[in-house]
């Protein structure tokens, strides 16, 4: 077993916005990284088990960067974002009022994407343009 350091080309990175309240920087980011999890397989790990056979779910393979940003630094970041189509997720002011994934989807439908009142974004791709696309963030405290 190798005890060299991985270095990762790739970046996953949660941009919350910074005037949310503790429980939901947590719900937010729970929410998003799931996103990811689901539709980029590569971003997850292999199965764990602890040294009595028990087994537990794999995990993300790398460190998640939970960042905060005022509300404008988060909507340029979803532009620049989509602009360089990476895999993303979104989690917007309205899902707050929601209570599950049905309508949780029906209330992102029903916004044009330049109107949306994001809270929170999660972003995955090559560490160079997740860099670029989360420029003017910083880490989350």
């Amino acid at each position: 077993m190798s005890t060299e350091p991985i270095r990762f080309d790739t970046k996953i990175a949660v941009l919350l916005r910074d005037d949310l309240e503790p429980w939901q920087r947590l719900n937010v980011t729970a929410f998003l990284v799931s996103g990811l999890g689901s539709q980029v397989p590569e971003v997850i790990g292999e199965p764990y088990e602890d040294a009595d056979d028990v087994l537990y779910l794999p995990m993300f393979r790398q460190p998640v960067l939970v960042f905060e940003v005022a509300k404008e630094t988060l909507t340029a970041a979803h532009a620049r974002v989509l602009s360089r189509a990476l895999p993303r997720a979104v989690f917007t002011s309205d899902l707050f009022t929601t209570g599950n994934d049905r309508d949780n989807r029906a209330a992102v439908r029903a916004v044009p994407t330049g109107e949306l009142d994001l809270v929170g974004l999660a972003v995955y791709g090559p560490r160079n343009a997740v860099d670029k696309a989360v420029k003017g963030a910083r880490m989350h405290p």
